[in-house]
């Protein structure tokens, strides 16, 4: 740990012409090594100054190294501290106490491992992914190594082996399939290709049998879960609410044990408002459960051309080419919802754990949608509906008549199977158990 903790402190110090960081004030440069909150501070205001995808780089970086520079700072003091316990030998008792404690308080832990996470979340730990990594992994294996493998698994084992039957969505509230739509066995690379031609939507079974979280690596076992994530340490950000477009709607960052026993384990959540990891990007930010899937091989073949419309039905200029697919995680309760949208990549949607109710509209449906346009702040929502598709249908007919008419598919999405999902197409989802979910962009 300390050799590790000499490394960051002298890579924190050593600032290239070339790095973003460099075009922070010099003033405020000087002050990483000895007063990085103030820093944090500073460029917390920075971040949110800008639209997020204009934030300078130079900002993420500062908020990013400060945030390190602080965690390096408590983790030295709990060694510090630890030093101390060994030298004391006047009182034996005391001594022999204070040897078993980890180098540093559970406290202090939790203190390291919010303000990395909190780099991860805010600044997408710029240019310090590894480092972040390296100081978690090492705080972990330190822990490990003081507390009883016996004991760590006793307070695993407090959880249920897996999610509540209890959050799972009454039968009354299962849609019926009308519209099914087409579903094979996980085709060769050859045949999805030749399929993407027709542009259609396609429910891929059979598709996810090697991934370790289905296995070996269970996703469905809070347990794993928790001892994935730091013994659920690990802040998350959530959607507090039904859906984006609800009024009320918000957004908290939480523990990740914090969500699962309010959100996915408690019966009040049943009643409460709806918590939902949605979005994001958590394998980034957590490697190990990167490590527990695939990226699938459709992603890496060559989709036809195609053209997205826009809410005045011209067509929207086509999104930068990615190098990799992006994948984001979707994790919550029953009865979460993602509101009628498109997306501007193909997406592959893998289901882990639970079901989810998916119905998708063709592009040409798309003057019966009633796309949202430019809101306040001058925020692009044109590739969202204003229909609740799940509001009474008098309501529906009421104001957005034309939707009545809209033609679709459907299908309920189980554990291991993933939904092809051609760019521009409309699609509404909703969570029928606890879900987890993860989705693969691409061009």
């Amino acid at each position: 740990m300390k050799e590790l903790l000499r490394q960051v402190s002298l890579a924190l110090s050593t600032i290239d012409t070339s790095d973003a960081i460099s075009d922070c004030p010099t003033s405020v440069l000087a002050l990483l090594p000895s007063q990085p909150d103030p820093l944090i501070t500073l460029a917390h205001s920075k971040l949110h100054a800008y639209p997020f995808d204009s934030v300078p780089l130079c900002w993420r970086r500062l908020y990013t190294d400060a945030s390190v520079a602080k965690a390096v700072a408590l983790i030295e003091h709990g060694l510090a501290n630890a030093d101390d316990a060994r030298n004391v030998n006047h009182n034996h008792q005391e001594a022999k106490r204070r040897k078993t404690e980890p180098p540093t308080s559970h406290e202090r832990v939790d203190e390291v491992v919010n303000t990395l996470d909190m780099a991860c979340i805010m600044a997408g730990a710029a240019g310090r992914g590894d480092v972040v990594e390296q100081l978690l992994s090492a705080l972990q294996q330190s822990l490990d190594q003081i507390e009883p493998l016996q004991a760590k698994r006793q307070k695993l084992d407090r959880h249920a082996a897996s999610f509540p039957v209890l959050n799972v969505a009454q039968s009354s509230q299962v849609p019926i399939v009308r519209y099914p739509l087409q579903s094979c066995s996980a085709p060769s690379m050859h045949a999805f290709e030749r399929h993407m031609q027709t542009a259609q939507p396609l429910c891929i079974r059979e598709a996810l049998t090697h991934w370790p979280a289905m296995h070996e690596r269970p996703w469905n076992s809070p347990s794993y879960l928790l001892e994935r994530t730091f013994g659920g340490r690990r802040l998350i950000p959530v959607e507090i609410g039904r859906s984006y477009t609800d009024a009320g709607w918000g957004q908290s960052i939480v523990t990740f044990k914090h969500f699962m026993e309010r959100y996915l384990m408690s019966k009040a959540a049943i009643n409460d408002k709806l918590g939902y990891l949605a979005q994001h990007d958590l394998f980034s930010q957590i490697p190990s459960l990167r490590n527990d899937i695939a990226i699938p091989d459709y992603c890496y073949t060559n989709p036809p051309p195609s053209e997205t419309l826009d809410s005045a039905g011209v067509g929207r200029p086509p999104p930068p080419q990615l190098e990799e697919p992006l994948l984001n995680a979707w994790f919550g309760p029953a009865g979460t919802v993602s509101p009628l949208h498109t997306d501007p990549y193909h997406n592959i949607l893998c289901q882990v754990v639970g079901k989810k109710y998916i119905r998708l509209y063709n592009p040409d449906q798309t003057a019966k949608m009633y796309p949202k346009g430019i809101e306040e702040g001058g925020v692009n929502m044109s590739n969202t509906s204003n229909v609740d598709a799940e509001a009474a249908a008098e309501i529906i007919e009421a104001e957005f008549p034309l939707f009545q008419q809209a033609v679709f598919v459907e299908t309920i999405l189980s554990e291991g199977e993933c939904l092809y999902i051609p760019v521009g197409w409309w699609h509404y989802v909703r969570s029928l158990s606890v879900s987890f979910s993860v989705s693969f962009w691409w061009n």
